[in-house]
C-alpha cells in the first residue's frame, strides 16, 4: 500500500483529521443527548456496552454500518469509541489515507464513495507507531456484527476489548523459542 501522496502531512496533524476531530467534539453533546443522555457517555470502559447495544440495535450487518459511515450516528460512534480508547491507552488520533493503486489519488477522510483497497478513516495509535499499529474505530464497530472471523471460527467481539493492550504472547513465544535453541546448542 502506498501512503498519501503528500508526505509532508504528519498523520496526527492531517488537516482533514483536525477538522473532523473539531467537528466531532463540537457535535458530541448533541450526539450524546440523542443517544441516551450525556451522563451515559463518560468515556469510561462501562460506556462501551451501551454503545455496542446501540450499534447492534441499529444495524444488522457490517455492510449496514459501513454504508452509514458518513451519517451522524456512526460518525459520533466512531469518534466516541476512538476517543475512549485514546484516553484509556494514551494513544493519539491519526489519519493516514492509503490506496493500493498508486496511480489513483489518495482518498479523502470518509470519502463520499468508498473504494475497495483504500483506508479513508482515522485510527488511534501510539504516537510513533506506523499505521499497522492503529486501531480503526469504524472497523471495530463493523466487527461487532461479524458472526465469524476470517477463517470461519465463531466470533463474539465486544468493544471493551479495544481497551486491552495488544497480546504479546507471540513475541514471548518467539523469545522462548530462541532461548530453547540457545540451550540446545550449549
Amino acid at each position: 500500500m502506498s501512503e498519501h501522496t503528500d508526505d509532508a502531512h504528519d498523520p496526527q496533524r492531517h488537516p482533514e483529521l483536525l477538522v473532523w476531530l473539531a467537528e466531532r467534539q463540537a457535535a458530541f453533546e448533541h450526539w450524546a443527548r440523542t443517544n441516551g443522555g450525556a451522563e451515559r457517555w463518560d468515556f469510561g470502559p462501562a460506556s462501551l456496552e451501551p454503545l455496542e447495544e446501540l450499534v447492534r440495535e441499529r444495524f444488522g450487518t457490517l455492510e449496514d454500518v459501513f454504508g452509514a459511515r458518513r451519517g451522524e450516528f456512526v460518525q459520533g460512534a466512531v469518534w466516541y469509541l476512538g476517543e475512549t480508547v485514546r484516553r484509556a491507552r494514551g494513544l493519539v488520533w491519526k489519519y493516514e489515507p492509503m490506496i493500493l493503486d498508486e496511480t489513483a489519488p489518495a482518498p479523502r477522510l470518509f470519502a463520499p464513495v468508498h473504494q475497495n483497497g483504500t483506508v479513508d478513516t482515522p485510527c488511534v495509535s501510539p504516537a510513533g507507531a506506523d499505521e499497522s499499529a492503529g486501531q480503526y474505530p469504524l472497523n471495530m464497530l463493523c466487527r461487532l456484527l461479524m458472526k465469524h472471523d476470517e477463517i470461519g471460527a465463531p466470533l463474539e467481539y465486544h468493544l471493551v476489548e479495544a481497551l486491552e493492550e495488544p497480546d504479546d504472547d507471540f513475541e514471548d513465544f518467539e523469545g522462548d523459542e530462541d532461548h530453547e535453541d540457545d540451550e540446545d546448542s550449549a
